[in-house]
C-alpha cells in the first residue's frame, strides 16, 4: 500500500468537514426540536441487529443493501442497519408496547452495501419520524405536513411533492387473480413505464377486459392533480378499494394545499417504489438542483406483524447530509480570538465569554496561524487593565 492509498475512502463513503459538519449538527438539532414540538419522542436504535429481526417485512431490496457479519458470541448472522424504519417498527411492537398512537423520531448513521442510485452514498445519516397505531388518513396528513415542515426548516424554498397510492395497483392485481409470474411481468413493465410492453403483458395475463384496460391505463395516470378526476372516469368498474384510495389522495392534497399552497403537487398512480412493504399512500419530495428525492415516505401497515403486533404505521425519512446542502450560504466568521496568554484575568474573560455562548479560540504558544483561519471576526484586547472584545482591524 502506498502512502497515497492510506487515506483513500471506499467508494460511496465520505467524510464531513467544516463547515458542513457544523451545518449538519445545527440542522439535526433543529429537526429533532421540531419533531419534539409535534409530540415525537426520540429513539436510538442499535447499529447492528440479528438479521431475522433487522430484515423482517422489508423484502429483498433492503436485504441486498445490508452488510452481513457473524456474531462471534453466538455464531448467528447479524446485519448493519441500512434503514432505520424496520428497527423503529420493532421498537414500537416489541420494546415499547404502548397503546394508541405512538410518535417516534430518530437521527442516526446507516450503512449500505452499495450506493443507491437515488440516495447517493453508502453512509447516509438517516433522520425521520414514524407514527404508529393510527390507520386514518389524518395520520398520513400529519406525516406529509411534518415532512414539508422539515424541508422548510432545512432551507428548501421550492418544493415539489410527488404523491401516489400503492393500494390502487394492489387492488387491481388482486381482482385479476394473477399468479406470481404474471404479476411479476406486469409489475416490471409498469415499473419501467413501458406502455407497449405493459399492454402486451396485460393482454397475455388478464382475461377480464375491464381490468385489463384499467391496468394498462395506470401507466398514463400521472401529472397534475387533474389526474385524479381522470382516474375516477377510468376506474368506474374498479374494486371499491380503488375509489377509497382516490378519496384519500384528494383529502391529502386538500390538506397540503391548505398549509403549503406554494408546494407543487404531482400525482403518479403507477409509482411502485417500496411495493414490497408500502400499503397505502406514498410520497417523495424534490427540490430544484437535486436529481433524487430529498424526503421519502408513506404508509406501511404490515411491518410490525412479524414482531407479534401488527400496527398501522406511516412515516418518512431523509438523508441529513443531503438535506444540509440545501440553501447553504457561506458562513460568516463569528468567533473571538484570544492571545496566547495564561494570565488569570484573560482566563476569566475567556471563561465568561464561553459560558455566555460565545465561540472563543485561544492561540497556542508559537502558533503562526491567525484568527481568520479559525473563523474569528473579533478579538480580545487589553484596555486599561481589562480584557475587552473588539473588532478585528
Amino acid at each position: 500500500m502506498t502512502i497515497a492509498d492510506r487515506w483513500l475512502l471506499p467508494d460511496g463513503m465520505d467524510e464531513v468537514l467544516p463547515p458542513q459538519a457544523a451545518r449538519m449538527e445545527e440542522l439535526r438539532r433543529a429537526l429533532l426540536d421540531l419533531y419534539y414540538r409535534w409530540g415525537y419522542d426520540q429513539v436510538m436504535p442499535p447499529p447492528v441487529e440479528f438479521l431475522n429481526s433487522l430484515l423482517t417485512g422489508t423484502g429483498t431490496d433492503l436485504d441486498l443493501q445490508t452488510f452481513k457479519l457473524t456474531d462471534q458470541l453466538t455464531g448467528r448472522m447479524m446485519g448493519v442497519s441500512a434503514d432505520v424504519t424496520p428497527q423503529v417498527a420493532r421498537m414500537d411492537a416489541h420494546s415499547l408496547k404502548r397503546q394508541g398512537p405512538v410518535r417516534l423520531s430518530y437521527c442516526t448513521n446507516v450503512l449500505r452495501a452499495k450506493a443507491d442510485q437515488y440516495q447517493g452514498g453508502r453512509s447516509p445519516v438517516q433522520v425521520g419520524v414514524e407514527l404508529f397505531g393510527h390507520a386514518g388518513q389524518q395520520a398520513d396528513l400529519e406525516i406529509l405536513r411534518l415532512a414539508l415542515s422539515s424541508l422548510v426548516v432545512a432551507g428548501g424554498s421550492e418544493i415539489h411533492l410527488a404523491l401516489g397510492h400503492i393500494g390502487i395497483y394492489r387492488s387491481l392485481v388482486q381482482a385479476a387473480e394473477l399468479d406470481a409470474a404474471q404479476e411479476r411481468a406486469i409489475f416490471e413493465a409498469l415499473e419501467l413505464k413501458s406502455p407497449g410492453d405493459l399492454t402486451r403483458r396485460v393482454k397475455e395475463s388478464v382475461s377480464d377486459s375491464a381490468l385489463s384496460e384499467m391496468l394498462v391505463a395506470l401507466a398514463e395516470l400521472h401529472g397534475g392533480t387533474e389526474v385524479l378526476e381522470e382516474a375516477r372516469s377510468v376506474f368506474t368498474e374498479a374494486p371499491a378499494a380503488v375509489e377509497a384510495a382516490l378519496d384519500q389522495l384528494e383529502t391529502l392534497i386538500a390538506g397540503v394545499r391548505s398549509d403549503y399552497p406554494d408546494v407543487d403537487l404531482y400525482i403518479d398512480l403507477a409509482e411502485l417504489r417500496g411495493y414490497q412493504y408500502h400499503t397505502g399512500m406514498m410520497f417523495a419530495a424534490y427540490v430544484p438542483g437535486y436529481g433524487q428525492a430529498i424526503a421519502k415516505g408513506g404508509r406501511y401497515d404490515d411491518t410490525g406483524r412479524a414482531f407479534g403486533r401488527a400496527r398501522p404505521a406511516t412515516g418518512f425519512s431523509m438523508d441529513l447530509k443531503l438535506l444540509a446542502s440545501l440553501a447553504i450560504e457561506p458562513s460568516s466568521p463569528d468567533g473571538i480570538w484570544a492571545p496566547a496568554d495564561e494570565s488569570p484575568e484573560l482566563r476569566d474573560a475567556v471563561n465568561a465569554l464561553r459560558a455566555s455562548g460565545e465561540r472563543v479560540v485561544q492561540a497556542l504558544p508559537g502558533q503562526r496561524t491567525g484568527p481568520e483561519q479559525h473563523c474569528c471576526n473579533r478579538q480580545l484586547v487589553q484596555e486599561n487593565g481589562t480584557w475587552q472584545v473588539s473588532s478585528l482591524a
